[in-house]
């Protein structure tokens, strides 16, 4: 039974968001920048759009950017730092902050240590803060790679009372658990394809409504801060994916975990010495990031996707590059160890039988590296 196992990379879209994007493309395709009725009728369409985000974020309205997903909406937010800005980030970051913060600020970019299981402890963010005064703090709210939950809303507190800038980067947060108090961070990115809407679309969550930031200069559209016509189609079908997900995430949840679990005990007893990162932390109900006992992780990917089965080596956006994982090497792993790495992630829907089956494949992938069963 092959089965999709890499959601933490990007999703399917989601019934309800094709439904949506297809009726707003029918009947709302006008630019919403211009003056005639029925491209009038799309801006209200918008507006009401960005309405419905902020109440399922817990943010007013004008705090919301529309942008091509979280890459962008990171560059941004770094980009507008004043010159001398100092940008503090956790060492497990995705590459859209990272990579953003290295790039756009001229001072050296301070990374926060994780503990041993992979989670950002608040006490290393308040030494930071006394030690360096950074401008930004950059947090994210769930890890891509080991799925472990940061104490984002700690830290948030934390920031908000020495008065630096906090910036969580909620992609893999948004769409598996409660995003109704994200609203309290300083900044939010996050991306629709992580939770079933469509690719090239996201968002960037703003401190207030009236911050003076424009990072893409031209036309008035988005408050003045983003130039170019809005895609509203797009816009609504992000919106109304997440809006139809979060309802059933309880149920889900619940759900999901244990099967996950039952993943991880499963295939420890079938091979000995696997590691699981992040075993004993808070983690995503989805999420499993492993160091095999042996094997190049390429080997069980490329063999896994033969049988139908499609895993990663970590995160698909540093694949090749700085380890195959940016958490195991965090955690001071070898070289040898970063070779060894797999990340599994499933979906809202995947069923028992599905996991199972993805047991089943990496056991028969594991007697054929093996050489029939035998070490090499």
């Amino acid at each position: 039974m092959p089965a999709y196992f890499d959601y933490n990379a990007t999703t399917p879209l989601s019934d309800a968001a094709r439904n949506a994007w297809l009726t707003a493309s029918a009947s709302h395709w006008h630019n919403a920048s211009s003056l005639y009725r029925e491209a009038g009728f799309t801006a209200q369409k918008l507006d009401a759009s960005r309405e419905r985000l902020a109440t399922l974020l817990g943010c007013e309205a004008g705090r919301l950017v529309f942008t091509s997903g979280a890459s962008e909406s990171s560059n941004a937010l770094f980009a507008s730092l004043p010159p001398g800005s100092r940008a503090a980030i956790s060492a497990i970051e995705h590459p859209s902050v990272r990579e953003a913060a290295r790039g756009w600020t001229r001072e050296p970019v301070t990374e926060i240590p994780v503990n041993g299981q992979g989670v950002v402890e608040p006490d290393a963010v308040l030494k930071v803060i006394q030690e360096q005064r950074p401008t930004l703090i950059s947090i994210m709210a769930a890890n891509n790679e080991s799925g472990t939950l940061q104490p984002w809303p700690e830290i948030a507190a934390l920031c908000r009372e020495r008065e630096v800038a906090f910036h969580c980067d909620a992609a893999q947060w948004i769409g598996k658990l409660p995003a109704e108090d994200i609203g309290q961070c300083d900044y939010v990115t996050g991306s629709a394809h992580k939770f079933g809407g469509p690719k090239g679309i996201g968002f960037l969550m703003l401190r207030d409504e009236e911050e003076p930031l424009h990072f893409l200069r031209g036309g008035p559209q988005e408050q003045g801060r983003r130039a170019g016509t809005e895609n509203y189609p797009a816009i609504e079908a992000m919106v109304t994916a997440l809006e139809t997900l979060l309802p059933a995430l309880p149920q889900i949840a619940s759900t999901q975990a244990p099967l996950r679990q039952a993943f991880e005990e499963s295939l420890s007893t079938a091979m000995p010495g696997l590691r699981v990162i992040g075993e004993n932390a808070p983690r995503l109900w989805n999420t499993a990031l492993m160091v095999m006992p042996r094997h190049d992780n390429l080997k069980w990917l490329t063999r896994l996707s033969r049988l139908g089965f499609a895993i990663s080596t970590g995160s698909a956006c540093s694949s090749g590059k700085e380890g195959s994982s940016v958490v195991v090497n965090a955690l001071g792993a070898s070289w040898e160890e970063l070779k060894r790495v797999v990340r599994v992630s499933g979906g809202w829907h995947t069923t028992p039988e599905e996991w199972q089956a993805l047991v089943e494949a990496f056991r028969q992938v594991g007697e054929e590296l093996d050489g029939g069963g035998k070490p090499r």
